[in-house]
């Protein structure tokens, strides 16, 4: 069915399945099914002239095709992957993202120990004694805690 519905399509399948993968980019957006697609467009450019030639089977066509959307995909990784600079470096990485931060003592550090509110939260802060209502500012940061010094 497939075969003969080939058969009748000529150079026009390839159209077709480069068009369906990039409406599946459109769907499912990821930058990978658009090189796809583009290979498949490719080679159905190339099967126009091509189509009555005996060396331009399916074997080679297909061969063909695999070639190029791996070299577009390796292209298209290379041009798309070179931006990946974000405008907020620390968005997942919210306790690294506190060094430098100034906060107020909540509680003294006595000990070495005392707690500090940052935003909406309220950390342990480890640093030297200082009565509460300090400005501290934040040197260190770990998921156990935070190391600060007094400003």
């Amino acid at each position: 069915m497939i075969a003969g519905l080939a058969t009748e399509l000529g150079p026009w399948i390839w159209w077709i399945v480069g068009l369906i993968f990039l409406g599946l980019e459109i769907a499912v957006p990821g930058v990978f099914l658009l090189w796809i697609g583009l290979a498949a467009m490719i080679v159905g450019a190339m099967s126009f002239p091509l189509w009555g030639a005996s060396i331009w089977n399916w074997q080679v066509q297909l061969l063909v095709f695999a070639v190029l959307a791996l070299a577009l995909a390796l292209i298209g990784r290379r041009i798309s992957g070179s931006n990946t600079e974000s405008d907020q470096p620390m968005l997942n990485r919210r306790v690294e993202g506190l060094v430098g931060r100034t906060a107020t003592l909540e509680e003294p550090i006595s000990e070495g120990k005392g707690r500090i509110r940052l935003d909406d939260t309220t950390w342990i802060v480890q640093g030297p004694d200082l009565p509460a209502g300090a400005r501290v500012r934040v040197i260190v940061a770990q998921a156990g805690g935070l190391t600060v010094e007094p400003v």
